[in-house]
């Protein structure tokens, strides 16, 4: 297979028409002109082609330059392009401008003017300039070059195609340019002509990978998928030792639903290269695609068990396992675990792994490990707020409070301007029984939320307990008042809010209605309807509570609520029988400072 060397000006090429993305994507379609500016634009040549006409016949009829004049013109043009070298374009198109007075008939001047005016951004002047430079030296092949570019940066495909097409035509040796034009046409998705040249640079510089790969995309776009599989088999027969070429060949007959096909290649691949994760991943798409989950996940667990596979590969595959989990079958979650492990394994002191599986285990109702892994995740980059925040979610659903103060405290440290991190912080403390501290924190983290009327609301109930326990009660009932605001229907602000009333014996009626809201709700939940029947007990209806709390009694282990109910019944003078629910209190668990007293005097204290 011969071998070419392609000119820097082929790289310079693709970068100028948006190659330089991953994927080695096509660049934008061309912008179709309509028919009123195609005549704008055939009005403005034919002048610009008149004028230069003049110019050559002023010029002949002239006297040639002298050598005064012409020492004068290299002068000035040496000048003009220092100047142009230090970016100072203005200067530099000046100096090239009276060079051009001079001499407007000198290729060179033309160039260096059209190339000033493509880096200042004036592409209209920098285009008729160019196009002046190939006509007076047709053979360079830089002035082309920078003809195209102008062209192309103005998506001006057709009229790049065309100075490509002249270049090649005009200038000896410049074959290495039919990749450019095989591009622009690409560009413009006329693929038989892309075709054509591809075969032409085919015919001059014999198999060339590139060649072969733009070839295979054409068949494809054309639903010629023989002929694209034909092309893959000659990247493989020119190189029988290289193992992409097989992959790349499997991949084909997988996206093109040949699945057999593309088992067969990957076993080829495989015996070239026995450690191929690639091979092993075109597998298990053979075997997903054809509903075969346990063969699936064995390929899977071979890739994963390459070293050799990227860090975001896997990442990428693991992600597309989150998005199924939690799943019905324990399987398809012990595999999702299992590939997360080795992904730990091959890549140990890298955070995405431990994040990517502290993700998988959290989905799995694994917290305590996600937790822990999260912590990993953390110790190799701690920079990641979600991270953090995982961590800080997972402590309170645990409701482990050391660690919850722990991680928030560290987190803040890193994330001082994150509302909930406050907001977690304050809860801690509240939880510590550090009710100062606890408010300091919401309160700071309270005036942090933006836009965010949920958690500005949580802020408000966890204020409104915390008011309570200082006994500030105008504040507590403020923040109530600011939570209900923000979400009439907050279930634990209602319950609690109606609650402290209760206790306090203030705005009883107020907390009645709150009360009786919730239990509507929630008519089976014996923690609602505690509250109410308390509320109801300071309001004197008695029967009310009874009823309530014997509802309440059908599903609670609460001694508190058992002790309420001895309390009603004493109300209602069934001292006996109070004293008896009393004593069912004490057995059942903590109850109120007073309990001992009740039972040792038979009587009600509050």
């Amino acid at each position: 297979m011969r071998q070419v060397v392609l000119s820097l000006w082929f790289w310079v090429g693709l970068t100028a028409l948006g190659y330089a993305q991953s994927g080695g994507s096509a660049p934008a379609q061309p912008a179709k002109l309509t028919r009123k500016e195609q005549r704008a634009l055939e009005k403005e040549q034919k002048e610009l082609d008149k004028k230069l006409a003049e110019a050559r016949a002023k010029r002949a009829a002239a006297p040639p330059l002298t050598e005064r004049e012409r020492e004068q013109s290299e002068a000035l043009f040496v000048e003009g392009v220092k100047y142009v070298l230090l970016e100072d374009y203005n200067k530099g198109l000046e100096n090239l401008l009276r060079a051009h007075t001079l001499n407007p008939d000198n290729a060179a001047i033309n160039y260096k003017i059209a190339e000033a005016n493509l880096l200042s951004g004036n592409l209209r002047d920098a285009t008729n300039y160019a196009e002046t430079a190939t006509r007076l030296d047709p053979k360079n092949a830089y002035y082309y070059l920078l003809l195209a570019q102008i062209q192309a940066s103005q998506k001006q495909y057709d009229g790049a195609t065309k100075t490509y097409a002249a270049l090649i035509k005009q200038v000896p040796n410049s074959g290495s340019y039919l990749f450019n034009l095989a591009d622009l046409y690409l560009a413009q998705n006329k693929l038989p002509e892309a075709l054509t040249t591809l075969n032409d640079a085919e015919k001059e510089f014999g198999q060339v990978d590139e060649i072969s790969f733009k070839k295979q995309q054409i068949y494809l776009k054309q639903n010629k998928l023989d002929l694209a599989i034909a092309e893959g088999e000659k990247l493989i027969r020119a190189n029988p030792t290289e193992s992409r070429y097989v992959l790349a060949q499997a991949e084909m007959f997988a996206s093109n639903n040949r699945f057999a096909d593309a088992a067969r290649v990957a076993q080829q691949a495989l015996r070239l290269d026995p450690d191929s994760p690639q091979a092993h991943l075109i597998l298990a798409e053979v075997y997903r695609q054809q509903n075969q989950p346990e063969q699936a996940g064995q390929e899977l667990k071979l890739a994963f068990a390459s070293s050799t596979l990227d860090i975001d590969d896997r990442v990428r595959i693991l992600v597309g396992y989150i998005k199924q989990l939690p799943n019905p079958k324990e399987s398809v979650n012990q595999l999702a675990r299992d590939l997360a492990a080795a992904t730990i394994k091959s890549y140990p002191k890298d955070a995405k792994a431990y994040a990517v599986a502290g993700d998988i285990q959290t989905l799995t109702d694994r917290k305590k490990d996600a937790r822990d892994t999260y912590l990993k995740a953390l110790r190799y980059d701690n920079s990641k707020f979600q991270i953090w925040q995982q961590v800080v979610l997972i402590d309170a659903e645990l409701n482990q409070t050391d660690s919850l103060l722990t991680h928030t405290d560290r987190a803040l440290e890193l994330f001082p301007n994150q509302a909930s991190l406050w907001f977690y912080n304050g809860v801690a403390y509240l939880l510590k029984k550090q009710p100062q501290k606890g408010v300091k924190a919401l309160e700071h983290g309270r005036k942090l939320v933006v836009n965010n009327a949920e958690l500005l609301g949580q802020f408000d109930a966890q204020l409104g307990d915390a008011y309570h326990e200082m006994k500030q009660y105008d504040k507590s009932d403020a923040a109530y008042e600011a939570a209900l605001a923000s979400d009439p229907n907050n279930v634990q602000v209602l319950n609690n809010y109606s609650y402290f009333l209760s206790l306090r014996g203030e705005k009883l009626d107020k907390a009645k209605q709150m009360s009786a809201k919730v239990v509507k709700q929630f008519p089976e939940n014996d923690t609602y309807l505690d509250t109410y029947a308390w509320v109801l007990y300071k309001l004197k209806d008695y029967a009310g509570a009874k009823t309530a709390l014997e509802k309440a009694l059908q599903t609670t282990k609460d001694a508190s609520v058992i002790e309420h109910y001895g309390d009603v019944l004493f109300q209602l003078g069934d001292k006996d029988k109070a004293v008896a629910e009393w004593q069912r209190a004490r057995k059942t668990g903590v109850a109120s400072d007073l309990l001992e007293r009740k039972l040792k005097d038979r009587k009600l204290y509050e």
